[in-house]
């Protein structure tokens, strides 16, 4: 699988959610409604109800804003902001002195965060079209990267985690929740665009996948929750192979 057809379809799978052309599945438990997702995700009810329903796709794997120690002030930037749920969590936390930045590569998911954000009357967001791999950001200018299922969906996670590096600030910290393997995933899923689109075929052995974060530069790399992730209709043979985790760096 070329990575340029790999984007296209996680591409087109990801604009099919944001225009309501396809249901959001999540990349996390199989549960009953883009809110129940959401929670189960690690949402709390109070921090849904204080952000635009709209922004919420019940996608993410985690809920990197609860565990990231967000300061007053500071500049976030989310990785793969989709309709912009972690993008206004974060913006609750910095204030008017801070602001969170938010990159996707669909320009649906764009037009969707900022029309959330008018309704939101948020003044401290800003989202940017854009790849993880390129990223239109400029050099050591953010304090926190936060992430939610989304690394794994780029088929060159040492080129993102490079980018990474790049526009964080010096002591800047990542948080970001992604999904691992623990044992080999069958040669035929991996080559699945559906399933490398639902987050999936993507995700990297854990440790290859904590050493790509350390080449890139990266020091006090450490995991502070994991569980083993499970959907409804989940092939067998990925039962207890796949982890999402949720971890935290330095650069």
């Amino acid at each position: 699988m070329k990575g340029d057809d790999i984007k296209k379809h996680v591409k087109d799978r990801y604009s099919k959610i944001a225009q309501g052309k396809s249901s959001s599945c999540s990349c996390c438990e199989g549960v009953n409604s883009i809110m129940d997702q959401a929670q189960n995700a690690g949402y709390s009810l109070e921090e849904l109800k204080n952000i635009p329903s709209e922004a919420i796709f019940g996608l993410g794997c985690g809920n990197p804003t609860a565990l990231a120690e967000i300061k007053e002030g500071e500049i976030v930037l989310d990785l793969g902001s989709g309709g912009g749920i972690d993008v206004f969590l974060a913006a609750n936390k910095v204030g008017s002195l801070g602001k969170v930045i938010g990159v996707d590569m669909t320009p649906e998911m764009i037009e969707t965060a900022n029309e959330n954000a008018e309704k939101g009357n948020y003044e401290n967001v800003e989202f940017r079209l854009g790849e993880i791999e390129n990223l239109p950001i400029s050099d050591n200018s953010i304090d926190l990267i936060i992430s939610n299922c989304v690394i794994n969906l780029t088929p060159d996670k040492s080129v993102a985690y490079g980018e990474v590096y790049r526009v964080l600030k010096p002591n800047g910290r990542i948080l970001v929740s992604d999904l691992v393997t623990e044992g080999d995933i069958p040669e035929e899923i991996k080559k699945n665009f559906q399933a490398w689109s639902s987050c999936i075929s993507g995700a990297m052995e854990k440790e290859e996948y904590l050493d790509t974060i350390k080449e890139a530069g990266f020091k006090d790399l450490k995991i502070i929750k994991q569980n083993f992730f499970t959907e409804a209709g989940m092939d067998e043979r990925l039962i207890g192979k796949i982890t999402s985790i949720q971890l935290k760096a330095t650069k």
